[in-house]
Protein backbone atom coordinates (compact mmCIF):
# COMPACT_ATOMS: atom_id res chain seq x y z
CA UNK A 1 0.00 0.00 0.00
CA UNK A 2 2.53 2.55 0.79
CA UNK A 3 4.69 1.88 -2.73
CA UNK A 4 1.05 2.50 -4.46
CA UNK A 5 0.94 5.64 -2.43
CA UNK A 6 4.34 7.26 -3.00
CA UNK A 7 4.22 7.79 -6.55
CA UNK A 8 0.69 9.31 -6.29
CA UNK A 9 2.17 12.04 -3.85
CA UNK A 10 4.74 12.34 -6.03
CA UNK A 11 2.35 13.45 -8.84
CA UNK A 12 0.32 15.70 -6.74
CA UNK A 13 3.74 16.98 -5.27
CA UNK A 14 4.29 18.04 -9.61
CA UNK A 15 0.74 18.72 -10.72
CA UNK A 16 0.09 20.97 -7.73
CA UNK A 17 2.28 23.67 -9.28
CA UNK A 18 0.01 23.93 -12.39
CA UNK A 19 -2.60 25.51 -9.56
CA UNK A 20 -1.36 28.78 -10.11
CA UNK A 21 -1.42 28.75 -13.64
CA UNK A 22 -5.14 27.94 -13.75
CA UNK A 23 -5.67 30.46 -11.21
CA UNK A 24 -4.41 33.29 -13.61
CA UNK A 25 -6.22 31.63 -16.53
CA UNK A 26 -9.48 31.60 -15.20
CA UNK A 27 -9.55 35.26 -13.58
CA UNK A 28 -7.51 36.83 -16.72
CA UNK A 29 -10.40 34.75 -19.09
CA UNK A 30 -13.55 36.05 -16.99
CA UNK A 31 -11.90 39.31 -16.47
CA UNK A 32 -11.49 39.86 -20.08
CA UNK A 33 -15.21 38.59 -21.19
CA UNK A 34 -16.57 40.35 -18.40
CA UNK A 35 -14.59 43.67 -20.35
CA UNK A 36 -15.97 42.06 -23.61
CA UNK A 37 -19.47 41.93 -23.00
CA UNK A 38 -20.34 44.80 -20.64
CA UNK A 39 -17.77 48.25 -21.95
CA UNK A 40 -17.74 49.85 -25.27
CA UNK A 41 -14.34 49.51 -26.98
CA UNK A 42 -12.13 52.48 -26.96
CA UNK A 43 -12.31 55.75 -25.42
CA UNK A 44 -16.15 56.52 -25.21
CA UNK A 45 -15.95 53.28 -22.83
CA UNK A 46 -13.52 53.98 -20.21
CA UNK A 47 -13.99 53.60 -16.64
CA UNK A 48 -11.72 55.92 -14.36
CA UNK A 49 -10.92 53.74 -11.48
CA UNK A 50 -7.77 56.24 -10.21
CA UNK A 51 -8.23 59.52 -11.66
CA UNK A 52 -6.91 60.00 -15.04
CA UNK A 53 -3.96 57.95 -14.41
CA UNK A 54 -5.33 54.30 -13.94
CA UNK A 55 -8.44 53.36 -16.21
CA UNK A 56 -10.26 50.37 -17.41
CA UNK A 57 -9.64 50.60 -21.80
CA UNK A 58 -11.33 48.00 -24.15
CA UNK A 59 -8.44 47.57 -26.86
CA UNK A 60 -7.53 44.73 -29.11
CA UNK A 61 -3.72 43.56 -29.33
CA UNK A 62 -3.49 41.70 -32.69
CA UNK A 63 -0.05 41.42 -32.40
CA UNK A 64 2.69 40.52 -29.94
CA UNK A 65 3.56 42.73 -27.05
CA UNK A 66 3.42 46.47 -28.05
CA UNK A 67 1.45 45.78 -30.51
CA UNK A 68 4.45 44.14 -32.76
CA UNK A 69 2.84 42.05 -35.30
CA UNK A 70 4.42 39.26 -37.92
CA UNK A 71 3.65 39.79 -42.01
CA UNK A 72 0.80 38.68 -43.58
CA UNK A 73 -1.10 36.50 -44.20
CA UNK A 74 0.19 33.74 -42.63
CA UNK A 75 2.30 35.53 -39.75
CA UNK A 76 -0.80 35.65 -36.80
CA UNK A 77 -0.70 31.74 -37.72
CA UNK A 78 3.33 31.53 -36.95
CA UNK A 79 2.85 33.04 -34.00
CA UNK A 80 0.27 31.36 -32.73
CA UNK A 81 2.42 27.99 -33.05
CA UNK A 82 5.39 29.67 -32.00
CA UNK A 83 3.54 30.54 -28.92
CA UNK A 84 1.53 27.02 -28.77
CA UNK A 85 5.40 25.41 -29.20
CA UNK A 86 6.49 27.52 -25.87
CA UNK A 87 3.71 27.24 -23.66
CA UNK A 88 3.91 22.99 -24.70
CA UNK A 89 7.92 23.77 -23.39
CA UNK A 90 6.82 25.48 -20.49
CA UNK A 91 4.10 22.64 -19.18
CA UNK A 92 7.20 20.68 -19.48
CA UNK A 93 9.97 22.60 -17.87
CA UNK A 94 7.82 23.35 -14.68
CA UNK A 95 7.05 19.46 -14.40
CA UNK A 96 10.39 18.96 -14.66
CA UNK A 97 12.09 21.23 -11.95
CA UNK A 98 8.56 19.94 -9.81
CA UNK A 99 10.35 16.80 -9.90
CA UNK A 100 13.65 18.14 -9.31
CA UNK A 101 12.65 19.80 -6.36
CA UNK A 102 13.51 23.18 -7.54
CA UNK A 103 12.82 26.15 -5.15
CA UNK A 104 8.71 26.94 -4.78
CA UNK A 105 9.58 30.56 -5.23
CA UNK A 106 10.44 29.67 -8.68
CA UNK A 107 7.92 26.94 -9.53
CA UNK A 108 5.21 29.99 -8.74
CA UNK A 109 6.75 32.02 -11.11
CA UNK A 110 7.31 29.99 -13.82
CA UNK A 111 3.42 28.85 -13.14
CA UNK A 112 2.60 32.39 -13.29
CA UNK A 113 4.25 33.03 -16.77
CA UNK A 114 2.97 29.56 -17.85
CA UNK A 115 -0.67 30.53 -17.22
CA UNK A 116 0.06 34.09 -18.69
CA UNK A 117 1.04 32.63 -21.53
CA UNK A 118 -1.68 30.10 -22.12
CA UNK A 119 -4.39 32.99 -21.00
CA UNK A 120 -3.01 34.96 -23.97
CA UNK A 121 -2.93 31.57 -26.43
CA UNK A 122 -6.32 31.05 -25.87
CA UNK A 123 -7.25 34.58 -27.17
CA UNK A 124 -5.09 34.40 -29.91
CA UNK A 125 -6.10 30.90 -30.79
CA UNK A 126 -9.90 30.81 -29.96
CA UNK A 127 -11.28 34.88 -29.52
CA UNK A 128 -11.29 35.05 -33.45
CA UNK A 129 -14.00 32.48 -33.85
CA UNK A 130 -16.08 33.11 -30.33
CA UNK A 131 -15.89 36.98 -30.39
CA UNK A 132 -15.41 37.47 -33.91
CA UNK A 133 -12.62 39.65 -33.57
CA UNK A 134 -9.95 38.51 -35.97
CA UNK A 135 -8.53 41.42 -38.05
CA UNK A 136 -10.42 42.10 -41.14
CA UNK A 137 -9.28 40.53 -44.37
CA UNK A 138 -7.67 37.08 -42.18
CA UNK A 139 -7.55 34.17 -43.80
CA UNK A 140 -9.20 32.60 -41.21
CA UNK A 141 -10.56 33.41 -37.77
CA UNK A 142 -9.03 30.48 -36.36
CA UNK A 143 -5.83 31.13 -34.93
CA UNK A 144 -6.05 35.05 -36.04
CA UNK A 145 -7.98 36.34 -32.39
CA UNK A 146 -7.04 39.52 -31.14
CA UNK A 147 -5.88 39.99 -27.37
CA UNK A 148 -8.50 41.87 -25.35
CA UNK A 149 -6.34 44.14 -22.71
CA UNK A 150 -8.11 46.54 -20.42
CA UNK A 151 -5.79 47.90 -17.51
CA UNK A 152 -4.41 51.55 -18.59
CA UNK A 153 -2.09 53.01 -17.03
CA UNK A 154 -1.97 56.67 -18.46
CA UNK A 155 1.57 57.55 -16.48
CA UNK A 156 3.07 60.29 -18.54
CA UNK A 157 2.93 61.73 -22.55
CA UNK A 158 5.08 64.94 -23.29
CA UNK A 159 8.22 66.66 -24.91
CA UNK A 160 11.41 66.14 -23.16
CA UNK A 161 13.62 69.10 -22.20
CA UNK A 162 16.24 69.72 -25.00
CA UNK A 163 19.06 69.03 -22.51
CA UNK A 164 18.46 65.83 -22.35
CA UNK A 165 21.18 64.58 -25.05
CA UNK A 166 19.96 62.50 -28.27
CA UNK A 167 16.69 62.82 -26.75
CA UNK A 168 15.72 65.85 -25.50
CA UNK A 169 12.98 68.25 -27.83
CA UNK A 170 11.14 65.01 -28.73
CA UNK A 171 7.67 63.86 -28.12
CA UNK A 172 7.11 60.47 -25.84
CA UNK A 173 4.68 59.09 -24.35
CA UNK A 174 4.34 56.32 -21.62
CA UNK A 175 0.43 54.40 -21.26
CA UNK A 176 0.91 50.84 -21.35
CA UNK A 177 -2.50 48.99 -21.36
CA UNK A 178 -2.03 44.85 -20.53
CA UNK A 179 -4.66 41.91 -18.74
CA UNK A 180 -4.63 39.74 -16.12
CA UNK A 181 -2.15 37.81 -18.53
CA UNK A 182 0.88 40.13 -19.34
CA UNK A 183 0.49 41.29 -15.37
CA UNK A 184 1.18 37.42 -14.58
CA UNK A 185 3.96 37.02 -17.07
CA UNK A 186 5.49 40.57 -15.94
CA UNK A 187 5.30 39.42 -12.12
CA UNK A 188 7.01 36.73 -12.66
CA UNK A 189 9.82 37.20 -14.89
CA UNK A 190 10.57 40.32 -12.65
CA UNK A 191 10.00 37.85 -9.44
CA UNK A 192 12.97 36.00 -11.00
CA UNK A 193 15.33 38.36 -11.67
CA UNK A 194 14.67 39.89 -8.08
CA UNK A 195 15.06 36.63 -6.13
CA UNK A 196 17.57 35.07 -8.44
CA UNK A 197 19.97 34.70 -5.85
CA UNK A 198 17.63 33.12 -3.59
CA UNK A 199 16.28 30.67 -6.59
CA UNK A 200 19.98 29.59 -7.60
CA UNK A 201 22.23 29.61 -4.68
CA UNK A 202 23.98 26.79 -3.70
CA UNK A 203 22.51 24.53 -1.50
CA UNK A 204 18.70 26.05 -1.79
CA UNK A 205 17.40 23.52 -4.12
CA UNK A 206 16.09 20.85 -1.64
CA UNK A 207 15.66 23.72 1.24
CA UNK A 208 11.77 24.29 0.81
Amino acid sequence: MQAQTLPVLSRFSTLRWYLPALAVIVVDQVVKLAVHFNMTYGVDGEIHIFGDWFKLHYTLNPGMAFGLQLGEPYGKILLTGFRMLATAGFIYYLAKLAKEGAHRGFLLCISLVLGGAIGNLIDSTFYGVWLGNAPYGSVTPWFHGQVVDMFYLDLWEGILPDWIPLLGGQFYSFWPIFNVADAAIFCGIVAILIFQGRFFGEGERNRN
